[in-house]
């Protein structure tokens, strides 16, 4: 079987000159060798690659600056050593890359509340290697929190252009495997920047000031939610596609009915495939329109809500359509 060549033109060093090590745990022997193989091409150092209970093994070996991580199916060692795992790199500052499956996605994002991951669901080998690049413009100081909030808009479409490009040559050049769940995604819950929370924070005040007006009826944004998947059975819904409004849209009616809502029943009320609902869902977070949530009663679980300020700005959208609202439906 033929394999695409991924590589980047720049080495991966740190601020010395010197190769970034790089740690990999995966207990499919052949994805183990495929992510070395890439990542050497990318210039890291290979510090350590073995099996997932490696790290539950004995003393805590030193983790490499960047570790990826393959995580496919979740019982009680694998979270114990996702947890483990997350603590460390959150105290070292490593940067985590964890693969996993749209089955253990909830379970995975659980476990994952302090390093700030990326997390890929069933990925192709292209959008493993698009998740070093991120580490390297992280690295390198681009970061995505230094830009504009246009400029960080902009950087999130070129981003899932560039990730559409390379499913395309890696399916031409010959895919590691078939994927029966579809796209899938890369994605990174950070806190907003300064800059943009003290906006928030800023509108928040105003919204006090004014009052607050009652969330909308939940049927009623169930019915719009309804209406705009309609256009799908009609028309190409990538014309149409706006999964952070669907997104909050969702999130509305579920705050209105006092529900939880996961990240994969998140990704699927998007609209769009996992790829671009999952970076969307952390573009939103670092906004500060979304929030993680834990489980007060299972610590292994999160959820995503609507921050505060969003869902007084989607109360007073609601209020100020008014009965235009039901005409529209």
């Amino acid at each position: 079987m033929s394999q695409a060549n991924f590589a980047y033109s720049a080495p991966a060093n740190d601020a010395a000159g010197l190769p970034l090590a790089l740690s990999i745990f995966a207990d499919r022997g052949h994805l183990r060798d495929l992510l070395r193989d890439d990542a050497a091409a990318a210039g890291f150092r290979i510090a350590e690659a073995g099996a997932v209970a490696a790290l539950l093994e004995g003393e805590a070996r030193p983790l490499g600056e960047v570790v990826l991580l393959d995580c496919p199916v979740v019982d009680g060692a694998q979270l114990a050593a996702l947890a483990r795992l997350d603590l460390r790199a959150a105290n070292c500052g490593a940067q985590l890359i964890v693969s996993t499956t749209v089955a253990a996605l909830d379970d995975v994002f659980g476990c994952l509340d302090q390093s700030n991951p990326q997390i890929l669901v069933n990925p192709s080998r292209a959008e493993r290697v698009i998740a070093l690049g991120r580490v390297l413009a992280k690295i390198s100081n681009l970061r995505l929190r230094e830009l504009s909030e246009e400029d960080r808009l902009v950087l999130l479409r070129l981003t899932e252009q560039v990730g559409q490009i390379a499913e395309r040559l890696e399916r031409l050049e010959g895919p590691e495997r078939s994927r029966a769940d579809g796209r899938d995604p890369v994605f990174r819950f950070e806190s907003p920047s300064a800059a943009f929370a003290a906006a928030i924070g800023d509108g928040s005040e105003r919204l006090i000031r004014g009052g607050r007006p009652p969330l909308p009826d939940p049927r009623l944004v169930r019915r719009i939610i309804r209406q705009r998947q309609l256009r799908a059975r009609f028309l190409d819904g990538d014309l149409f596609a706006d999964p952070a409004w669907d997104m909050l849209l969702d999130l509305t009616a579920a705050r209105a009915e006092h529900a939880r809502v996961s990240v994969t029943s998140l990704c699927i009320a998007s609209g769009v495939p996992p790829t671009t609902a999952l970076r969307w869902i952390g573009q939103l977070t670092e906004a500060g329109l979304l929030q993680r949530v834990e489980d007060e009663t299972d610590r292994r679980r999160a959820f995503i809500a609507l921050t505060d300020p969003a869902a007084d700005a989607m109360a007073r959208y609601f209020a100020e359509l008014g009965q235009q609202a039901a005409a529209l439906v």
